[in-house]
């Protein structure tokens, strides 16, 4: 790809997306809200390699991811102050608003996607999926990892596809440490129901 006069090979583009990807679900697993950060940093690198392979939806899925990055970052904030007694804030708009802007962005990229082509049915479902997943992570709903792993599975076949060998091999790493996360949450839940 082009990038200001620089030819930037898709390797590097997947590769740099990649570490960010796999820093940022280390933090995810303890709720750390530096996980935001991580994960809003590998944005940049898919959005241009899905861009530069006319793979829309999944460019498009970046820009949703942003939103959800925003969002949850600014999220996990106001319940911290709120579980510490410092605020109460509107929650049926703050947890609605950003889903409702995904919707309308994924609703955009399927509108300029071709279905004729069956690997777009494939990023179709991976998409969906993820933002089903996106969603439960704000929430830091444990629910969320299985479906992750469903969107690695699904992405993993489509990556092999498009010759993104390493998005191919990092959804498999990415899958184990989601079966990891999900166990952890799942205690962290158990807790939460027994302090109630």
């Amino acid at each position: 790809m082009n990038l200001f006069g620089l030819n930037v090979p898709p390797l590097l583009l997947d590769l740099s997306g990649g570490v960010c990807v796999l820093v940022s679900l280390y933090f995810l697993w303890s709720k750390r809200a530096v996980y935001w950060h991580w994960s809003n940093l590998s944005l940049l690198p898919y959005f241009l390699l899905f861009l530069s392979g006319g793979q829309w939806m999944l460019a498009g899925l970046q820009v949703t991811y942003l939103l959800f990055g925003i969002h949850g970052l600014y999220l996990w904030h106001l319940e911290a102050r709120r579980a510490r007694g410092e605020i109460r804030f509107n929650e049926p708009l703050w947890y609605g608003v950003t889903w409702v802007a995904s919707l309308l962005i994924f609703a955009y990229t399927v509108a300029v996607t071709d279905f004729g082509a069956a690997w777009n049915w494939v990023q179709f479902t991976a998409v969906t999926l993820s933002l089903v997943a996106n969603f439960g992570t704000t929430r830091r709903w444990a629910w969320s990892w299985p479906v992750w792993i469903a969107v690695n599975a699904v992405q993993a076949v489509f990556f092999w596809h498009a010759g993104y060998w390493v998005l191919f091999a990092l959804q498999f790493v990415l899958a184990g440490m989601s079966v990891y996360g999900w166990r952890e949450w799942r205690r962290d839940e158990a807790r939460e129901v027994a302090f109630a």
